[in-house]
């Protein structure tokens, strides 16, 4: 099987009610931050995510604007993943989706109201009726090209449904992973095959 090509941009999509200090995103923070001490060049993003699905898409297009498609990826979890899809759907770069969110829509629908983030309970948003639509608008699948994905479905998950989200990536090389959980509390367990599907290896940083 042939190397990937290592990623120029690399961008990490957090999921609902989470935010980039979540602990997937400081890992893989991490990781991209003692590669680029070893002289890896790589952009790296973690942007704050709106609670409008139309404005984080937006603004994700606004941030990778002026980025390669051919050399960029996105990773994304629970929502994220499905951001990540409709990135790679729209845009043609590679996406590797964790636990994705897969009929948003469907499963977001009865979080309408106020809501907190899970790492700071004192950071409240509103998530508003008309965001569903925008998630409608938004959908992506089902996908159109297999060999730009990469994923991570924790069969364990006790947010989404394990089936449904493999079903949503026909033809894709998903690591299923026995057990875990939605957040994929054993993440540190399976940051290395992540890294390897990216083209990066796994390193001195990674046991």
């Amino acid at each position: 099987m042939q190397q990937p090509v290592p990623p120029t941009h690399l961008l990490y999509l957090h999921g609902f009610r989470s935010s980039p200090r979540s602990f997937k995103a400081q890992m893989l923070a991490g990781v991209i931050a003692a590669r680029q001490a070893q002289g890896l060049d790589l952009v790296w993003a973690c942007p704050q995510l709106p609670p409008s699905p139309a404005q984080a898409w937006r603004d994700i297009q606004a941030l990778t604007t002026d980025w390669p498609r051919d050399t960029m990826a996105v990773v994304g979890s629970s929502l994220g993943g499905f951001y990540a899809t409709v990135a790679a759907e729209r845009l043609g770069c590679r996406a590797y989706v964790i636990n994705p969110a897969v009929a948003p829509a469907r499963d977001l629908a009865r979080y309408i109201g106020e809501q907190n983030t899970f790492d700071r309970p004192d950071d409240r948003f509103f998530f508003r009726p008309e965001f569903i639509t925008e998630l409608e608008v938004l959908a992506p699948y089902p996908i159109t090209r297999p060999d730009r994905y990469g994923g991570l479905v924790a069969e364990g998950d006790e947010v989404l449904h394990a089936p449904e989200m493999r079903a949503a990536y026909p033809g894709v090389g998903l690591t299923l992973i026995p057990g875990s959980d939605h957040a994929v509390s054993d993440f540190a367990e399976h940051l290395p095959g992540l890294l390897g599907w990216l083209g990066l290896g796994q390193g001195r940083d990674v046991a």
